[in-house]
């Protein structure tokens, strides 16, 4: 297993900035064995917005827990920035995801007793960044989701598209190589979608590599492109 250490001093490249090579994700054995992933092949270059599309059970999510390095493939190998990452360690997979990917999901996942600034500088705390330059870089993602006016509320003084909002600002605080989006505007209403959307097309026009997961051909039709996910293969990229 790879160390923290080791990890560190690997030499990072980024062009592709994720890499499935023949990744499959097996669960159960025997007559219970179920192939969630099977011999997926897929590549992210920097600056890509891929949408990811499926049906319930297609892969798409584990494609997902993959790519953003909160699951390991049975088979295959996935590559981050160059650097096959299935044999890291639980520290240097922590590591990883803390300096290389940002993740936005359908619940938003903010702490209800934090405000929005406090949400957005937690990533900071355990990237070990000083607390000072935490809340300078947190009040600048918030002005940049245009939020700059409800840095101190808490989630509950929000309305869902404010806490995506606040989510976003929090998955990109640290720069990350990669946002990974699953079902961000699941939880929304059609307005607010919009909203949202619009958002996501402006941090990708500034730079940010987007994978996101969704069920609506509307929201996959912003994308770059469009991978489509059946029976654990991906049977269509456009």
């Amino acid at each position: 297993m790879l160390t923290k250490e080791l990890l560190v001093k690997n030499t990072i490249t980024h062009n592709p900035v994720a890499k499935l090579l023949k990744v499959s994700k097996f669960y159960g054995h025997g007559d219970l064995l179920v192939k969630a992933l099977d011999e997926v092949n897929l590549e992210v270059n920097k600056g890509d917005y891929l949408a990811v599309m499926g049906a319930s059970g297609s892969g798409k999510s584990t494609a997902m827990n993959i790519l953003g390095c909160l699951d390991k493939p049975t088979k295959g190998s996935y590559q981050l920035n160059g650097l096959s990452v299935e044999n890291l360690d639980d520290d240097a997979l922590a590591d990883l995801r803390n300096k290389e990917l940002g993740f936005v999901f359908q619940q938003f996942h903010l702490l209800q007793d934090a405000t929005a600034l406090e949400n957005v500088m937690l990533p900071m705390i355990y990237a070990s960044i000083p607390p000072d330059e935490r809340k300078i870089l947190a009040e600048k993602a918030l002005e940049r989701v245009g939020l700059h006016e409800r840095m101190q509320n808490r989630p509950n003084q929000l309305s869902g598209g404010q806490q995506q909002r606040v989510a976003i600002a929090r998955a990109i605080i640290n720069q990350p190589s990669l946002l990974l989006a699953d079902e961000p505007t699941g939880a929304l209403d059609s307005s607010t979608t919009e909203d949202v959307l619009r958002l996501f097309d402006e941090l990708h026009d500034q730079g940010i590599t987007i994978v996101l997961v969704t069920h609506e051909d509307e929201v996959a039709k912003r994308a770059q492109k469009v991978a489509k996910f059946k029976d654990g293969k991906i049977i269509e990229i456009s």
